[in-house]
C-alpha cells in the first residue's frame, strides 16, 4: 500500500511538473511582448510615424499566437488542483482559492477583453484609445501573473493563515499579509523581469535574422533598439531582484539555499560562495569545490557576522521539529476527540483545554509530523529510524538544484552582456556592421526559456518535500487515485501539449517568415519612411 501511494505521489508530481513547464513556455513571452507592444505603440502615437504602427501590429501577431496557447495550457493548471491534489485543495482552499479566482478574472475578463480591442480596434478606436487598450493588455498580463505568484509565494512562505483544528483547514487570518508576503512580491518582480528579458531576446533575435536576410531592415533596426534598451534594463533588474529572492530564501527556506550551494556543513560567517563543484548526495560533500570567500554570506545574509546553516545542521533541526510535531499531532487528536461543550456551560474538559493550550504553543510544527505519514499511519507510533528518515526527506536533490541554479545565473550574465553589446551598437547606429553578433543573437533565442525553466526547477523542486513549506508535505496532498489513472492522464497531456507546442512553433515560424505586412497608408508615406524602395 505504501509503495502504491508513493507511485501516485511521484506520478502526480510528474504530471504537474510537465504541464507547468509546458505552460511556462508561453507565459514569459506573453508578459514581455505585451510591454514591448505598449512601448512601440506609444512611440507611434507620440511621433505619428506609420512604421511604429506596422511594428506594433507585426509583433502583436506573434503575441496573439503565444497568448492563445498560453491561456489554453494555463486552464489545465488550475483544474489539476482538484484532479490530482484534492487534499491540498481541501486543506488550503480557503486561502489558495482567492488569488486564483482574482487571477482568473484578470486573465479571462480584463486581459482577454483588451486583447480583443487590440486586434480589432485599430480602425475603430482613436490612436489614444487604442494605446490605452494596449497598455491595458500589458497591465492585465502582469497583474494576472501577480496573483498567481501571490498564491505560489504563500506556498513558499505561508503567512497570514492558521489551521482550524476542528475543520482541519487552513484559514486566512490576514489577507493583507497574504497579498504583501515579501516572498510573493520578490517572486513577482523577479519573474516578470525574466519575462521581459525573454521577450527582448526574442525580438532581438528575430530582428537579427531579418538583418542577416536583408529584409525589413528599418523595422528590424528599430525593433532591435527597443529590445536592447528594454532588455538591458530588465536583465540588470533580474540580477538585483534575484539577489532579493536569495536573501528571502535564507530567511524562509534555509534548506533550499543550502542545497543550492551544496553546503553540507555550517561554515563560519561570512560563508563562501561555491562557484563550481560536484555535489555528492551519498557522500554528503561537494567534490572539487571552488569557493569565492565571503560572497554567499554577503548575498544570503547581507552581513559579515551571520551564519548560513549547512544541510547537516538543518537535518538535525528537522528531526527536532518532527518530534515536536508529534506532540502537536497528539494534541490535535485529543482536541478532535473531545466532546463538544454546550453553549453557556461553565464546565470545561480539562484534558481538552490542556490539548488546546499545547497545540497553540507547538501547532506550527504539525506539518513535520505529517512527514511521517509516508511510513506510518499514526505519527505517534513512529520509530526513531522512521523519524530520522523523515528528517532526511527534508533534503531535496542537491545536484539538481546546484547545477540548475548555476546554469540559470550563467545565462543571466550572458543576457546582460548580449544586451549591452547591442545597446552600444544601436546607440552608434552600427547594428548591421557585425554579422557574427547578429548570428549570436539569432542562436540566443531559446536560451531565456532554458534559464526560466531552470529557475522554476530551483523554486519548486527546492521546496520538496513540502507542497506548503513547513505546513503540508507533498506526499500528504495527493488525491486518492490509482497509479494507472494518473499515468494515463500524463500520456494524454503529453500528447496534447506536444501537439500544441508544434502548432505554436509552426504558426510563429510562418508569421516570422512572412514578416510585417504593409500598412494601409499611402505609398509616398512608406517611401519617405524607407519601408519600400522608391521607383527608379
Amino acid at each position: 500500500r505504501k509503495t502504491m501511494e508513493l507511485d501516485i505521489v511521484a506520478l502526480s508530481r510528474l504530471q504537474f511538473a510537465m504541464t507547468a513547464l509546458y505552460h511556462f513556455l508561453f507565459v514569459p513571452l506573453t508578459l514581455g511582448l505585451s510591454v514591448l507592444l505598449a512601448i512601440m505603440e506609444t512611440t507611434y502615437v507620440m511621433t505619428g510615424r506609420q512604421i511604429w504602427r506596422q511594428m506594433t501590429k507585426f509583433w502583436g501577431t506573434l503575441f496573439g499566437i503565444n497568448f492563445v496557447l498560453g491561456v489554453a495550457t494555463g486552464i489545465v493548471m488550475e483544474f489539476q488542483f482538484g484532479m490530482n491534489w484534492s487534499y491540498y485543495s481541501y486543506y488550503v482552499g480557503d486561502i489558495f482559492g482567492a488569488p486564483l479566482a482574482i487571477e482568473g478574472l484578470m486573465a479571462f475578463f480584463l486581459e482577454a477583453t483588451f486583447v480583443g480591442l487590440f486586434f480589432f480596434g485599430w480602425d475603430k478606436l482613436s490612436k489614444v484609445g487604442h494605446l490605452v487598450a494596449t497598455w491595458a493588455v500589458a497591465l492585465g498580463s502582469n497583474f494576472s501573473a501577480l496573483w498567481i505568484l501571490i498564491a505560489n509565494g504563500w506556498m513558499q512562505n505561508p503567512v497570514g493563515s492558521a489551521l482550524n483544528p476542528q475543520t482541519m483547514r487552513m484559514e486566512i487570518t490576514s489577507f493583507f499579509d497574504v497579498v504583501f508576503n515579501p516572498v510573493a512580491q520578490a517572486k513577482f518582480v523577479h519573474t516578470v523581469s525574466a519575462g521581459y528579458v525573454c521577450a527582448s531576446v526574442f525580438v532581438l533575435g528575430v530582428s537579427a535574422w531579418y538583418m542577416l536576410k536583408g529584409r525589413h531592415i528599418e523595422i528590424a533596426k528599430r525593433s532591435m533598439t527597443v529590445a536592447a534598451s528594454f532588455g538591458l534594463a530588465s536583465a540588470l533588474s533580474v540580477v538585483v531582484l534575484g539577489d532579493e529572492s536569495g536573501y528571502l530564501t535564507t530567511e524562509h527556506q534555509k534548506m533550499k539555499l543550502a542545497a543550492i550551494e551544496g553546503m553540507w556543513t555550517t561554515e563560519p560567517a561570512p560563508a563562501a560562495f561555491t562557484a563550481f563543484g560536484f555535489p555528492d548526495q551519498e557522500a554528503r560533500e561537494t567534490h572539487y569545490a571552488v569557493h569565492i570567500p565571503w560572497v554567499m554570506g554577503l548575498i544570503g545574509t547581507r552581513s559579515l557576522t551571520t551564519e548560513i546553516s549547512g544541510i547537516d545542521t538543518l537535518e538535525k533541526q528537522a528531526e527536532t521539529r518532527i518530534r515536536d510535531g508529534i506532540k502537536a499531532y497528539d494534541a490535535l487528536m485529543k482536541i478532535r476527540a473531545a466532546k463538544p461543550v454546550a453553549a453557556g456551560t461553565a464546565v470545561q474538559d480539562p484534558a481538552a483545554e490542556q490539548a488546546r493550550s499545547s497545540f497553540a504553543d507547538i501547532g506550527h510544527q504539525l506539518g513535520y509530523a505529517l512527514l511521517l505519514k509516508r511510513y506510518v499511519d499514526d505519527p505517534r507510533q513512529a520509530t526513531d529510524a522512521q523519524i530520522a528518515q523523515a528528517a532526511r526527506d527534508t533534503i531535496p536533490h542537491v545536484p539538481t538544484l546546484f547545477w540548475s541554479f548555476r546554469i540559470m545565473v550563467g545565462l543571466g550574465m550572458f543576457f546582460i552582456l548580449l544586451m549591452t553589446v547591442f545597446f552600444w551598437l544601436s546607440a552608434r547606429r552600427k547594428l548591421d556592421r557585425y554579422p557574427l553578433l547578429l548570428r549570436i543573437a539569432v542562436f540566443a533565442i531559446p536560451l531565456p526559456w532554458v534559464a526560466i525553466e531552470l529557475g522554476w526547477v530551483v523554486a519548486e523542486f527546492g521546496r520538496q518535500p513540502w507542497i506548503i513549506e513547513g505546513v503540508l508535505p507533498t506526499a500528504a496532498a495527493v488525491s486518492n487515485l490509482g497509479a494507472g489513472t494518473v499515468l494515463l492522464t500524463i500520456l494524454g497531456f503529453a500528447a496534447i501539449y506536444t501537439v500544441l507546442i508544434v502548432i505554436e512553433m509552426t504558426l510563429m515560424i510562418k508569421a516570422i517568415r512572412k514578416g510585417p505586412e504593409p500598412d494601409d497608408v499611402p505609398e509616398a508615406k512608406l517611401i519617405s519612411e524607407n519601408l519600400v524602395p522608391a521607383a527608379e
